[in-house]
């Protein structure tokens, strides 16, 4: 039996044994069983969340900044290869927030190359397909159900040396940081795992509803998702994937998602102490942290779009304004979305001949659009000239400071 402590009307806590291991290293005490206490939320399904007025105006203001980021494409920047940029972007953020660090130049070599050796790239490049699926998902069924979510994390640990944890809903109890080998210091414990699917569940039916805000949708699908901690690893990433699955599921993003995880990494502390503040009912200072991070990507990312329209605009002109339906004019139009290319990609893309794609890649070099760069021992390839600085400075502008992670045990 484990005594029900109250809390808040955002959930309860409940108290439970440890059993020490008798051989548990650190002495006497940690060999000792001891009560701990673990937080279990509210269910959120059928919950009536009434919005302070000035709350419900700052969102209003942030989805409409998501709303014209999507419905003002800038004019020759490519939807797909922004989109891309801007999904990777957020993979990179919030890899970092867990503390995996990755230059953007060194991601997109990894994803170039077919063999990758690079641990964190393997890590970052599984959570860009694992982001990939979660959007896809947002227009593809009609219920968020939790195999989907289980998909998702499955997904985010492909090809990496923790792939046997993807998938697997946790059994055991865990804890965000203090000791390794037990809860007892603790900083946050989350729901015991036997009540973890029927949370999931709940969530899933939260998800979606349609009567809400969806910028507030987001926001408190992903602070309820943080608080039940369903896996061994990857929650994070998985949580801040659910935001832009919701963002795209009420139409909020159809055609850039804007890159909430860079936000709320520029602002770590603020993040970790506003989803403590929503486990102590306290709404409003989550809201405020979460709607000023979709207010600051929406807005950061239609500058970054603004920006690439522009650096393919000084391309093309290095190129000497190449003729429409040109191999160059066309490479340029890739560049964004692929911006390290070797020729039989640029064949594969130009759909002509190799030859022809070893002229236009010649005369972007001879230009100085593309210029050469070491990609493994033996591929000779280019990287487009601007495009990674671009991204480090909008990265540099809308965050993210170093954060060094707490990590979820066991």
């Amino acid at each position: 039996m484990s005594q029900v402590i109250e809390q808040s009307h955002r959930g309860h806590l409940v108290e439970r044994r440890w059993k020490a291991s008798p051989t548990a290293p650190g002495g006497r005490a940690a060999r000792r069983d001891f009560v701990y206490q673990a937080y279990v939320p509210s269910a959120i399904a059928e919950e009536d969340f009434l919005l302070l007025s000035h709350v419900a105006a700052a969102s209003g203001d942030a989805e409409l900044a998501c709303r014209e980021l999507n419905e003002d494409p800038p004019a020759l920047a490519s939807l797909e290869a922004v989109a891309r940029q801007l999904l990777r972007a957020e993979s990179v953020a919030s890899s970092r927030i867990e503390g995996l660090v990755l230059p953007h130049r060194r991601l997109a070599k990894a994803a170039f190359s077919h063999e990758v050796h690079d641990i964190t790239a393997q890590s970052v490049l599984a959570n860009i397909s694992a982001l990939e699926r979660a959007v896809a998902l947002a227009t593809e069924v009609d219920e968020l159900k939790r195999q989907h979510l289980i998909e998702v994390h499955r997904i985010l640990f492909e090809g990496t040396r923790d792939e046997h944890l993807g998938g697997v809903v946790r059994e055991k109890q865990n804890w965000i940081g203090g000791a390794a080998l037990s809860p007892r210091t603790a900083e946050f414990i989350p729901p015991p795992p036997e009540l973890v699917p029927e949370l999931l569940d709940d969530l899933c039916a939260f998800s979606s509803r349609e009567d809400l805000p969806p910028v507030i949708q987001a926001a408190i699908a992903h602070a309820q998702f943080e608080t039940i901690h369903p896996f061994h690893d990857g929650n994070g990433r998985v949580g801040r994937a659910l935001i832009l699955v919701i963002l795209r599921r009420r139409g909020l993003a159809p055609r850039y998602l804007p890159p909430v995880s860079l936000a709320l990494a520029g602002e770590a502390d603020k993040y970790v102490a506003g989803l403590t503040s929503w486990r102590r009912g306290d709404e409003e200072d989550w809201y405020s942290v979460f709607i000023e991070a979709v207010h600051r990507a929406s807005l950061g990312a239609g500058e970054f779009a603004r920006r690439v329209a522009e650096l393919q605009r000084h391309w093309t002109e290095l190129a000497g304004n190449p003729r429409r339906g040109s191999g160059p004019l066309r490479l340029i139009d890739l560049l964004p979305s692929q911006p390290i290319i070797d020729v039989k990609a640029a064949t594969q893309a130009l759909g002509g001949s190799s030859e022809q794609a070893r002229l236009a890649i010649l005369r972007l070099e001879q230009a100085g659009v593309l210029r050469n760069t070491a990609v493994g021992k033996r591929n000779r390839a280019w990287e487009c000239v601007g495009l990674f600085d671009l991204l480090d400075s909008f990265e540099r502008e809308l965050g993210p400071a170093e954060q060094t992670p707490r990590p979820t045990r066991p």
